[in-house]
């Protein structure tokens, strides 16, 4: 799948709270084509007096006619994410062009294990893939490493909590950077080799990882996976910069 030369407009229909700077928007596009987890869409806000401003969101979720999700973290002075998290309204329209990408992406026949490392909003285009999974009944094994600060950061936690409960094949492990909850084990850490050793596949059973997040973080834990022998092609990444 390819983006499209067009824009989409698209209405808000409804809204979730994932964490104090985190938004779910669940949006209705008309005509839109359907996507893949993993791919994102470009967001184009216009002012009264013309000025435009563009950014890039992953999806949160896998193809649902014309729904789709995005979660949307506020940036601190940011032109658009303020925007969406604190002020645009249900049936507010906003434009959409999508889906953009086409090697970070997972699809329902692929049949490897799969691992997903996650560096705090990271995480969305990745439960895209969780999501995926489910709804197509798959029985793939995943195994996801969620790296974030406090514990009040996590994204979509009860229903992680649901789906690690509910979802046969499926592990999660935390990595606690700043501020860990009462009763975890070890000390807030950065992400580090035997976060991955312990929680990720041996590279004998040749995993399709994912990881995602800050462009530091994605390039250490990648590093730390070709270092325990994985092979640099079944390791795909996408990054963004500094959010604040």
């Amino acid at each position: 799948m390819s983006a499209p030369a067009s824009w989409r407009v698209a209405r808000l229909r409804e809204r979730r709270v994932e964490s104090p700077t985190a938004h779910t928007l669940l949006l209705e596009v008309p005509g839109w084509p359907g996507h893949l987890p993993g791919q994102h869409v470009d967001v184009r806000l216009t002012a009264p007096d013309g000025y435009q401003a563009a950014r890039s969101y992953s999806l949160a979720a896998p193809a649902d006619g014309d729904r789709v999700a995005l979660t949307v973290q506020r940036v601190p002075d940011g032109e658009v994410s303020p925007y969406l998290v604190d002020v645009y309204a249900e049936d507010d329209p906003v434009e959409v062009r999508g889906p953009v990408g086409g090697w970070f992406v997972w699809r329902p026949e692929q049949t490897s294990p799969v691992l997903l490392v996650a560096g705090g909003s990271g995480i969305v285009p990745l439960m895209a893939m969780v999501r995926a999974r489910r709804a197509a009944g798959s029985r793939v094994p995943f195994r996801l490493i969620y790296a974030v600060r406090t514990p009040a950061d996590v994204f979509y936690a009860d229903e992680l909590r649901r789906r690690v409960r509910d979802d046969l094949g499926l592990d999660v492990a935390y990595v606690y950077t700043r501020e860990a909850p009462a009763g975890w084990r070890g000390e807030p850490h950065r992400i580090g080799l035997a976060d991955v050793n312990s929680h990720g596949w041996p590279p004998e059973l040749e995993p399709l990882c994912y990881v995602c997040g800050p462009t530091g973080f994605v390039e250490t834990a990648a590093d730390l996976l070709v270092g325990l022998g994985h092979q640099s092609r079944r390791v795909r990444t996408e990054r963004f910069g500094p959010t604040g």
